[in-house]
């Protein structure tokens, strides 16, 4: 069974050929089964990718075995926001006939949003997974294309972020278009990540966040119903003096009168 998006192919005779009829992989097809909450931490606004404010994501995980191989899935998702399938997925498969260990065979690892450590992230997660059982599998190279490093900085980010995490990327020509990612065995990986960009948060940290703003929810309720209640009775007290000093102003002017009837008299 191979790695590629599709299985092996069914033959069958038709007198001098053979059609060759391709199977999708019935992996292809899987969702994710488990979830966890992911923080993106706030950082400082990036000249090329804007403001990076504190957000929520969803990371789903699914994962299947067989003698033959075992496959790894992660997808991060953005509440209310919807990317190409291909965009913030990392899948990993191990051919255990070989003994080696792919990342992303059939597409790139591309991110969004960027510049906020995903790619350091899944790689990382990646690793994790992949060293608990076959950290002596070797893993396979991969291409590195620039037409998803549209600029100079992209490529350095790209660049930087692979190389963190135990790759070494190689350049094949002087103006650097194409590059070769490659690593040795998984175990040569590294498991960790930026935890200062991002952060995994249990189940009980999502609860107790939940109950948190909750809290504070009610108790901005509160304060701001006393809130109303004072402006209503500022309000009112305003209504009763203007009230009194239109009075005054009237009786001000009847006796100003009063004494220039009697003084004319």
């Amino acid at each position: 069974m191979t790695l590629s998006a599709t299985e092996s192919v069914l033959e069958t005779p038709n007198t001098d050929t053979e059609t060759e009829v391709k199977i999708e992989h019935p992996w292809r097809s899987l969702e994710s089964e488990r979830f966890q909450v992911v923080r993106l931490n706030a950082l400082p606004a990036d000249r090329e990718t804007g403001l990076r404010p504190l957000r929520f994501i969803s990371l789903g995980r699914v994962e299947r075995h067989s003698e033959s191989e075992s496959l790894l899935r992660l997808v991060v998702s953005l509440p209310g926001q919807s990317i190409h399938k291909e965009i913030n997925t990392l899948e990993v498969w191990a051919d255990h006939k070989q003994q080696q260990i792919h990342i992303n065979p059939d597409f790139p690892l591309r991110c969004d949003p960027a510049n906020r450590g995903l790619g350091r992230f899944l790689l990382a997660q990646a690793a994790l997974w992949a060293g608990k059982r076959w950290s002596f599998y070797t893993v396979a190279s991969q291409p590195l294309l620039i037409k998803y490093a549209p600029n100079d900085a992209a490529r350095l980010r790209r660049d930087h972020a692979l190389q963190a995490q135990g790759f070494s990327v190689t350049y094949e020509d002087a103006v650097q278009m194409r590059a070769v990612c490659s690593v040795g065995r998984v175990s040569q990986l590294h498991n960790d990540w930026n935890d200062n960009k991002v952060s995994l948060i249990s189940a009980i940290d999502s609860a107790t966040m939940l109950q948190n703003a909750d809290q504070n929810l009610n108790e901005q309720n509160v304060l701001i119903k006393k809130l109303n209640e004072r402006i209503n009775r500022l309000k009112s007290e305003d209504s009763t003096l203007r009230f009194t000093i239109s009075m005054l102003a009237i009786f001000a002017v009847f006796q100003a009168a009063l004494l220039i009837w009697i003084a004319t008299r």
